[in-house]
């Protein structure tokens, strides 16, 4: 379990990091995070999973559009005609991340985490897990939870969901 975040991460939570970080090392795959409106959050969470962290590769915090380009290649075109939180910025930060990266499979996390401007829809998360010779996968969802920390905290959550179905993959 994660001794640094706790307790301010749920024990549900937690205990999928640890099963997703267990997994992956016994596939022996390496794992890295795109994030934009987690902030980091789910790179720390795989770090701090003690006898599992060896799994984790690196991690791209990308709050910025400027970032998402500079850092994971992302095409002003997208952020342009689809925008920074869409299905494919998702895509393009996890594909992006495999290709700036070692890891093998890279969990990207976009979305409007509190209030914002006139544009945004608060708690609009767009996830995709990207791994190599694999077809990617999406979530998109709308998170109930008004706070920032709460949404921040469900997007983790679907994030390592969908990084276990993509570890499940033969």
């Amino acid at each position: 379990m994660s001794e640094e975040l706790s307790p301010a991460i749920p024990n549900r939570v937690e205990q999928l990091a640890t099963q997703v970080l267990q997994c992956a090392c016994d596939r022996h795959f390496k794992l890295a995070t795109a994030e934009s409106c987690t902030g980091g959050l789910l790179a720390s969470l795989l770090t701090d999973v003690e006898g599992c962290s060896h799994a984790f590769e690196r991690g791209f915090v990308v709050y910025s559009d400027a970032a998402k380009q500079e850092m994971l290649g992302i095409p002003q075109r997208i952020l342009n005609d689809a925008g920074a939180v869409s299905k494919e910025a998702a895509f393009a930060m996890a594909e992006g991340g495999l290709r700036y990266s070692h890891a093998d499979i890279c969990v990207a996390i976009t979305g409007f985490a509190g209030p914002g401007g006139p544009e945004s829809t608060p708690g609009l998360v767009h996830i995709a897990v990207a791994r190599r010779q694999v077809p990617t996968l999406h979530w998109c969802g709308e998170i109930e939870d008004s706070s920032r920390g709460g949404v921040r905290l469900a997007s983790i959550e679907h994030a390592l969901e969908l990084v276990w179905e993509q570890l499940q993959v033969e």
